[in-house]
Order: C-alpha cells, then sequence, then structure tokens
C-alpha cells in the first residue's frame, strides 16, 4: 500500500521542493454512503470597489500601516508575483520562478528581476534588505519568522492563503496599499467572469490533484489548498481533509474511479522524472480508470502549485477544463 504523507510532511516536501507550502494535506474521500455532492454555480461576477488604504490586519494579526504607497516590493513567495503581475507592478526581487512563466513576464523579461538567495525557506535577510524595499511579502506561516529581522528597516505583510477566496481578498487588499485600485478590480472580475463560466457547465467527471517526487505522494485538498478549492466548482472532487495526521492511498483513489488526474511533479536535488511515471512501477496505478483512459495530466507545478493568485487560477481553469469537458 502507497501512503500519502501527512499534512505536516506536505508542508515540508512543497517547500523543500518547489518553493511553496501548502497546507491542508492529510485526505480521505467522501463517505460512499452519502453520495458525491455535485458542483452547482455560486461564483458572483459582481465587483466591488476597492478603495486605496494605507492600513492592513496581516495572517499573524499584525497591523500594517504605510506613509506611503509602495514602490520598492520583494515577494517571498509566489502569490506575491501573480499578484503584482496582476495589477501591473513588477516585484523588486523574488524567490520563485512563476515569472518566466509565459503567462507572466516570460523567460526574458524575468530575468531582469533580482532573485533572493537562501531559497523559500531561508531568503537571506541582508539580500531582501539590499533592495530597499518598502514592503516584503511573505507567507505567514514559513517566513513570519523573519519580521523581527526586518523590523525598522521595511515592513513585512504576513498572507497565508487557503482557498480562491483568500487569494481574491490579498489581491484586493495589495491593490488597496498600492493605488492600483482600476487594475485589480479588473483582474478580480475577469478571475471571477471566467470560473463562474466554468461553472455553468461543470463536468460529470471525478477529477483529482496529486503531487510529490515518488510514491509518497499527496492529494491536494479543498479545505486547505487553493488551486483544489476550485475544483468542487467545475468537477466532482471525492477528497476532503482528514485533517494533520490523515492519509491516504493508490488503493483508496482506485475505489473512488477518478476519471482525471492532475499530477504535479516536484523534485529533490537532481532527482528528475515525472511522478506519473514513477507511480506507474505500481500495478494498482494502471487500474486506475483516468490511467486506463489516458486522462492523467503533467501540469506546471510552478503555477498550479504555488502560484495561488487570480491569473494563475485562470490558467488552472483553463487547462483543466479543456480537459474535463
Amino acid at each position: 500500500m502507497l501512503r500519502a504523507p501527512s499534512r505536516f510532511v506536505r508542508s515540508w516536501l512543497t517547500a523543500a521542493v518547489v518553493g511553496s507550502v501548502l497546507v491542508g494535506c492529510g485526505s480521505t474521500p467522501d463517505d460512499p454512503t452519502s453520495g458525491k455532492a455535485g458542483p452547482t454555480a455560486k461564483t458572483e461576477v459582481t465587483v466591488e470597489p476597492i478603495r486605496a488604504a494605507t492600513e492592513l490586519t496581516d495572517a499573524n494579526g499584525v497591523k500594517i500601516s504605510l506613509e506611503k504607497q509602495p514602490e520598492r516590493i520583494v515577494c517571498l513567495f509566489a502569490l506575491c508575483d501573480d499578484i503584482l503581475t496582476e495589477i501591473g507592478i513588477v516585484p523588486t526581487a523574488t524567490n520563485s520562478e512563476l515569472l518566466a512563466h509565459p503567462g507572466f513576464l516570460g523567460e526574458d523579461e524575468a530575468k531582469k528581476v533580482d532573485v533572493i538567495p537562501g531559497g523559500f525557506i531561508a531568503p537571506e535577510v541582508e539580500a531582501i534588505l539590499s533592495h530597499k524595499p518598502d514592503l516584503v511579502i511573505g507567507l505567514g506561516d514559513t517566513h513570519g519568522k523573519l519580521a523581527p529581522a526586518l523590523k525598522g528597516a521595511t515592513t513585512f505583510w504576513a498572507m497565508q492563503p487557503e482557498t480562491w477566496e483568500d487569494s481574491v481578498g490579498y489581491l484586493r487588499d495589495t491593490a488597496a496599499l498600492t493605488g492600483r485600485t482600476a487594475e485589480g478590480e479588473k483582474a478580480e472580475r475577469a478571475f471571477r467572469t471566467k470560473l463562474a463560466r466554468a461553472e455553468k457547465a461543470p463536468s460529470d467527471k471525478t477529477a483529482l490533484i496529486i503531487y510529490g517526487s515518488d510514491e509518497n505522494f499527496g492529494v491536494a485538498t479543498p479545505e486547505g489548498d487553493v488551486t483544489a478549492s476550485l475544483f468542487p466548482e467545475i468537477a466532482e472532487y471525492p477528497w476532503k481533509s482528514r485533517g494533520v495526521e490523515g492519509s491516504y492511498s493508490l488503493e483508496e483513489i482506485l475505489a473512488e474511479g477518478v476519471d482525471v488526474l492532475f499530477v504535479e511533479t516536484m523534485s529533490f536535488g537532481d532527482a528528475d522524472g515525472e511522478l506519473s511515471e514513477k507511480l506507474a512501477e505500481n500495478p494498482l496505478w494502471s487500474k486506475i480508470p483516468a490511467v486506463e483512459n489516458g486522462d492523467v495530466h503533467e501540469v506546471n507545478p510552478e503555477v498550479w502549485a504555488k502560484g495561488r493568485g487570480t491569473r494563475s487560477m485562470g490558467i488552472v481553469l483553463d487547462e483543466a477544463t479543456a480537459v474535463l469537458r
């Protein structure tokens, strides 16, 4: 039996491999006696006006106050890059690879953005401060520990997205702080419109997102993973979080009759090869309907696992709905 890691292990695995902590990892199929709840269209397309602001409270409960609109912003995780791209701002520096994706700046322009050394887990404080940032944006449960070292020199903003609604909220807050209110409203409206359109024609296929580097795979769950939180609106998604100690197996995936698998391959160091190829070594893999029907899709983890903003989610919706039709 192949067991997936717990929520804690998933957070460590993802951070170490792709520079992102995806929470909500342990999972289990819905109770088969309850039946699968089909998705229903519910996303509101109307966007409330965004008003410029100078203050907010971050994910760690810290009050942030800026004297002026920030111009030099350092991103310590990819949601920041996604949001800034949406509102027409190029980060002063970053430590993700999202900007190189053709849906963002592209490789040539992304090379012009400085990279913070130290990796996702331990970005170097001196390198961050060398850019004289007005604002540093990081993931609360990973980068919050940097706040004391940055205090007095810049402002640190901790984000902690778990659902697509969280990400939209962070887009709105960033647009308010930077004065890019019109741009923020436009980006939110475009995303909501795309999601609402997908909801109107939901697929009757059962879909699942798995991630990892080998047989110790994980399953993304709607309760704590931004990308997975989109799927109950557009397809059957039979997995829910079991909590910190939850685990699951290929046997359980097989039992659910998953029609479409989206696979985020993550690599350790020099490790290579796609996760789907490695799982194919297990005889149970070939019995999953998605595998039998050739509906296993390796996706870009920079966008699917790390981006988590409205632009990334828009790309996910385009790719997912094209497959799920």
